[in-house]
């Protein structure tokens, strides 16, 4: 639970930011795989911020875990591919924690875990 928690409110630090350029209609942004920088910030701001949140709040993180790997494999081999990767330990060390939830789930305090336990003991 706490690792969950943890790296979800660490990264909602860094979709904030990304969320208030798109409300403010601010779209200056990397366009690394080409689809432009508004779109760019949009992918990248729904996993940051949105997929984050879910995590947080331990909702489908499995699901919630796929959009935050892509950002993290994208933002380490495509936007910092040029640095030797030891330099990105930060992004590393995201990328290995969601690969964790993707793997493991939300777990067992997880609002996931609390809806399927619930429908179980209302089927009996």
């Amino acid at each position: 639970m706490s690792l969950r928690i943890t790296v979800g409110v660490l990264m909602l630090t860094h979709g904030i930011p990304k969320m208030g350029k798109l409300i403010t209609g601010d779209f200056s942004f990397p366009d690394p795989i080409g689809i432009g920088s508004m779109s760019s910030l949009i992918l990248a701001t729904f996993a940051e911020f949105f997929c984050s949140i879910l995590i947080i709040m331990g909702f489908r993180s499995r699901i919630a875990a796929i959009p935050l790997i892509i950002t993290m494999l994208i933002a380490l081999l495509i936007i910092n591919g040029h640095d030797p990767i030891y330099n990105h330990w930060n992004i590393l060390l995201y990328l290995f924690t969601y690969g964790i939830l993707l793997h493991l789930g939300g777990g067992k305090y997880s609002l996931t875990c609390y809806f399927q336990h619930k429908a179980y003991f209302k089927n009996e």
